[in-house]
């Protein structure tokens, strides 16, 4: 659907631009850093946070903003709304409980992934991981599942839309490198990651799809590395 740009309310689009650059690893931000992060002005950028912080959706302390527990409204009522979520939580549970691993299910957002349904038997990374999270889909076998689902041509643009840092000595960042492991993932039906995403974490995911067979979602395990071969495990999932 084509809207037209006289139609697009700017302070709208401009205070979610503000809004999407708190992150996990950026929870806590100036003027200066949200300014940074969202391209925008810093004339614009201080307008944006103080009427977040004005209506409930941000704390300041004079310096520093932090988004509240407000926040979560706006995604909630996505994730509420979406029928994925509790179709696959029951399988999910039940999944995690046979493996004694911990299992998620997420789907793709343009360039990331997005938490939809998580159990967890035991913390794997050292960021807390829950429905609404996310992370880079290049770096991830959820992610890379997923762009492997989508045509060559769309998966290089999704690549190509974000940054791609080397989070570990391991990542692939490249984009001649990650379209190679894509055509791999596409083949095998599978993903698996190698401390790509944190040292000491390794995960395998494999596409969940619709009764059309267009695939939605993805479903992953994750372990620490130098466990059980990630490749045996596939089967069981």
């Amino acid at each position: 659907m084509t809207i037209a740009d006289r139609d697009i309310m700017g302070g709208l689009a401009k205070g979610l631009a503000v809004i999407e650059t708190f992150a996990a690893d950026r929870p806590r931000q100036s003027i200066s850093d949200a300014a940074a992060a969202s391209g925008l002005d810093r004339a614009t950028t201080r307008r944006c946070l103080l009427t977040l912080a004005h209506y409930g959706y941000a704390d300041w302390d004079g310096k520093y903003f932090t988004l509240t527990p407000r926040v979560l409204r706006l995604g909630t009522a996505c994730l509420a709304s979406m029928p994925t979520p509790a179709l696959v939580q029951p399988a999910l549970d039940a999944l995690s409980d046979r493996l004694g691993e911990s299992t998620s299910v997420s789907i793709l957002d343009g360039a990331e992934i997005v938490y939809i349904a998580r159990a967890a038997q035991r913390k794997v990374m050292s960021i807390t991981l829950m429905p609404g999270s996310r992370l880079p889909a290049y770096c991830t076998s959820m992610g890379r599942v997923m762009l492997a689902a989508l045509s060559t041509a769309e998966a290089r643009t999704r690549l190509e839309s974000a940054p791609r840092p080397a989070r570990t000595p391991h990542t692939l960042t490249g984009l001649k490198e990650l379209m190679a492991e894509l055509s791999h993932v596409r083949a095998q039906g599978f993903s698996i990651i190698d401390q790509e995403v944190e040292l000491g974490l390794c995960s395998i995911s494999v596409p969940l799809a619709n009764a059309r067979g267009q695939v939605i979602a993805a479903l992953n395990l994750g372990r620490a590395a130098g466990t059980e071969p990630m490749a045996i495990v596939a089967p069981r999932l």
